[in-house]
């Protein structure tokens, strides 16, 4: 009658609402969607998770031995509105066997407490929703120590759903992604910087459903490319892996040296923005994609006036998305806080774009199409000829093969290890190792005795690499290596 709950783990997945007012075309294929890309996520941690759709939700039954990977990733996947976990018991065909099971499973959480009994039915039975709960909710006041029903502000609520002979009790009950599942609505290229704007609007894109690549513009500093691989490794990885996508990697240095040349003062920054969106479409034709999506926010620097805005948008003829037109900045770190990225962001090493003196604020329409005709676009053409693409995937093959630190992967007493992951304990290598978090690196490394050899160490190598180059790039520092056992 009863299943392995010992060893399995229900949950039922209750999709975005969005997709369930779609018409019956457009929700089959959302959901269809959304069942494949779980298939191919779940897939990575084990075969034996089993993956169920139905009109209305999707079921997944997990090994308990992936139970938090499986739930993180749930969490982590848009489409999904609510992650309930469950327990599932088969072939209870009476209120007497449905009481006490429920009776046995959850009496201990009423103990002491007001609560109430919520129930949803699927199929034939001689009772309907509300004398289920009205039975399940006298038993339960009958048979076990409790404060009382309370049908309005209740302290514990059992929710059970009954489908046929078939018993869930839902025990946790999480709030899920939301959105769009993944690959729902079309490809979409994100100029990426790195910092707070361009993940969080990143992951908005991703949530909303679309196939979200990026593009990087290189202004001369390999630090800088890897820690936008890095942050756009996380975002693909945490919200997006069901999909591969590509990262773009647009050499931009002869671009800036080309606009010191031929633009005015006041206008490098809007020209810089402008040139970006050109090469941006140039590479999203390449690849057919419609979009383009930034992470800028209306009049947070001077580039970004309505006004400028528009002689920016008047660059490229593709559909141009800016989630964060609207939002503050301390509303944009929250975003970042909330899906890991801040520390990617404030540990992003800072590098020398255009900085303009007097940059135009309400720029003129005249005035930009002379600044314009003044630049040479071969050199935009060259710079997009010159484009890397790489599978965002692969980012971790790439930075490690195309550094130049040193790793090390076997430790002597020459080494001091310095473990950088963003947690209190440090690994333990059996010889001298300090902590010092990857956010406080730049700040705390040159405090330290400049005549010893240090080993960055981080669970992946990619934070470390990074780091590693910053440090001898922007300091020269000379005695710092990565460590990779």
């Amino acid at each position: 009658m009863e299943n392995t709950t010992e060893k399995t783990q229900k949950f039922i997945l209750k999709l975005f609402p969005e997709i369930m007012v779609k018409g019956s075309s457009a929700k089959r294929q959302m959901v269809g969607q959304l069942y494949n890309n779980l298939l191919k996520i779940l897939g990575r941690y084990s075969l034996d998770i089993k993956v169920k759709k139905f009109s209305d939700k999707i079921e997944v039954v997990t090994p308990l031995a992936y139970l938090a990977q499986v739930r993180q990733s749930l969490l982590d996947t848009s489409g999904i509105e609510q992650v309930l976990e469950a327990l599932q018991f088969d072939k209870m065909e009476t209120l007497d066997e449905i009481k006490v099971k429920i009776g046995e499973i959850s009496h201990h959480e009423i103990e002491g407490k007001r609560f109430v009994v919520r129930a949803k039915r699927t199929g034939s039975h001689p009772f309907n929703s509300t004398t289920l709960e009205q039975t399940v909710g006298g038993y339960l006041l009958a048979k076990f120590p409790s404060a009382g029903v309370d049908l309005h502000t209740p302290e514990v609520t059992i929710r059970i759903e009954l489908i046929n002979n078939q018993l869930n009790i839902i025990t946790h009950k999480h709030q899920g992604l939301a959105g769009f599942p993944l690959g729902t609505q079309g490809d979409i290229l994100s100029l990426m910087s790195g910092g707070f704007d361009s993940t969080v609007a990143s992951y908005l894109t991703m949530k909303r459903g679309m196939k979200t690549h990026f593009i990087f513009f290189n202004l001369g500093g390999i630090a800088h490319e890897i820690g936008v691989k890095q942050v756009a490794l996380y975002l693909w990885q945490k919200f997006g892996s069901s999909h591969k996508v590509k990262f773009v990697s647009v050499p931009f240095d002869d671009v800036l040296t080309e606009i010191f040349r031929s633009t005015h003062e006041t206008y490098m920054g809007v020209t810089l923005k402008r040139l970006m969106l050109q090469a941006s479409e140039k590479v999203a034709n390449e690849m057919d994609i419609d979009a383009l999506v930034t992470g800028e926010s209306v009049a947070q620097v001077s580039s970004q006036t309505l006004r400028n805005l528009a002689l920016i948008d008047q660059a490229s003829t593709k559909l141009i998305l800016r989630p964060l037109s609207t939002m503050n900045k301390p509303e944009i770190i929250s975003i970042a806080n909330a899906i890991g990225t801040r520390r990617f962001a404030e540990s992003m090493p800072e590098y020398c774009g255009v900085i303009s003196k007097n940059p135009i604020i309400h720029g003129s329409y005249k005035r930009m199409e002379k600044e314009a005709k003044r630049f040479d676009y071969s050199v935009l053409d060259k710079a997009v000829e010159q484009a890397q693409h790489i599978d965002v995937h692969d980012i971790l093959h790439d930075v490690t093969n195309n550094t130049a630190i040193e790793v090390i992967s076997e430790l002597d007493n020459s080494y001091i290890v310095i473990d950088i992951r963003a947690q209190e304990e440090c690994i333990d290598t059996g010889y001298k190792t300090i902590q010092i978090p990857f956010y406080q690196l730049k700040s705390e490394f040159i405090k330290l005795p400049q005549d010893q050899q240090y080993l960055l160490y981080c669970e992946k190598g990619i934070m470390s690499q990074l780091h590693a180059q910053y440090l001898q790039d922007a300091h020269d520092i000379k005695n710092v290596r990565v460590y990779r056992p």
